[in-house]
């Protein structure tokens, strides 16, 4: 079985994290954003995964080629020379696609959830038609566009963008299952699958929903991924206890690479992920953060809502908070304060930044 992963672009809505490192690789609960959709890809059966991508491949390759051996899966590699929308990579890729008549998983690379690779196999074999997608429930439908389709079936008759009175309150999760003669719809040129192919197969009754149970969160951009990290660490709370952290000034979910060390009368969490070789001193408070690996919180500085950049410094009696994002290698001096900054890699902050800012 395949699956065709769209890593595209240049992950713009991550800056600054993605400017030093491409956005499937960004650390995500403690392991790059890719490698939890690979895994589960592979935990269902998938023995070949194509990497649709137009942007720094050869960091991509390098990470991942480490994996195949690891997991047991053939990673290939799609280069498309111009953006080829969602669409489009799915006929560039079409040689390897169709090597037999076995349907193929299709999914965006931002997606974090409790992937459902199983039922979607099973859901596709019963309906038996071109299409399977899945939809998950949203509170507020009229920011999205909605899927609208029969319940006991599951076939999808419409797609309404941004709908200002109620039709539906369910959404494209960013997951596909395929059979091969879809791909006869789609032509060599940049495409989009939800706007030009997925009404026509709708119209054809060649495309069927299934409901994903369970959490799911676009992670594309910070205050997402920080939202998504919370739903994660709440998910492994349930599912795996034991790979989050407990100890002294440990509050609710809380996940900590074995190499990092917390110093004393810390208060750590709700919702903290702490990366390798971080270090964090006394008396810190970090709660609903990212830190990752190599960074250092000096003492009693307090953080939240916050994701640390790799090698980043945050100084003493420092407080942070409202989604500010710090890129590679950042240092923040002492006693400042920090709201909604997203400051680029490299840059020294000496004076406190009391509004939400962009930092170069």
């Amino acid at each position: 079985m395949k699956a065709l992963i769209l890593v595209g672009g240049y992950g713009t809505r991550l800056r600054p994290l993605t400017l030093n490192k491409p956005k499937p690789l960004v650390e995500f609960g403690n392991k790059p954003m890719i490698l939890h959709q690979i895994e589960a890809l592979v935990e269902a059966g998938v023995k070949h995964i194509v990497l649709a991508v137009s942007y720094r491949a050869e960091m991509l390759e390098m990470e991942l080629k480490s994996q195949e051996e690891k997991l047991g899966v053939r990673i290939t590699l799609s280069h498309e020379d111009e953006p080829l929308g969602t669409a489009g990579p799915l006929a560039l890729a079409r040689e390897i696609l169709c090597q037999d008549d076995e349907p193929f998983f299709v999914l965006n690379s931002d997606i974090i959830c409790d992937f459902p690779f199983k039922d979607m196999i099973k859901f596709h074999q019963d309906h038996n038609r071109e299409g399977s997608l899945v939809v998950t429930k949203v509170e507020e439908p009229s920011k999205y566009g909605v899927v609208v389709y029969h319940p006991e079936s599951g076939r999808i008759e419409r797609f309404v963008e941004k709908p200002q009175e109620f039709v539906s309150n369910k959404i494209n999760a960013g997951l596909y299952m395929f059979s091969p003669k879809m791909l006869n719809r789609i032509q060599l040129r940049p495409t989009s699958i939800e706007k030009e192919i997925f009404p026509k197969m709708a119209e054809d009754s060649e495309l069927y929903a299934m409901e994903l149970q369970g959490f799911w969160m676009d992670v594309g951009q910070p205050k997402d991924f920080l939202t998504g990290m919370c739903m994660y660490l709440d998910f492994q709370r349930h599912k795996q206890p034991d790979s989050l952290h407990h100890g002294p000034g440990i509050v609710g979910s809380v996940l900590v690479d074995p190499s990092a060390k917390i110093g004393d009368n810390c208060r750590i969490g709700p919702n903290v992920t702490i990366g390798p070789d971080v270090v964090i001193e006394d008396g810190v408070c970090i709660k609903r953060c990212t830190i990752l690996q190599g960074a250092i919180i000096k003492s009693h500085a307090w953080l939240e809502s916050c994701i640390i950049g790799w090698k980043c410094q945050v100084g003493q009696w420092v407080r942070m908070e409202n989604v500010s994002v710090l890129g590679e290698d950042v240092t923040v001096n002492d006693e400042l304060y920090i709201n909604g900054a997203r400051v680029l890699p490299h840059k020294s902050i000496g004076v406190s930044v009391p509004d939400p800012q962009i930092i170069m």
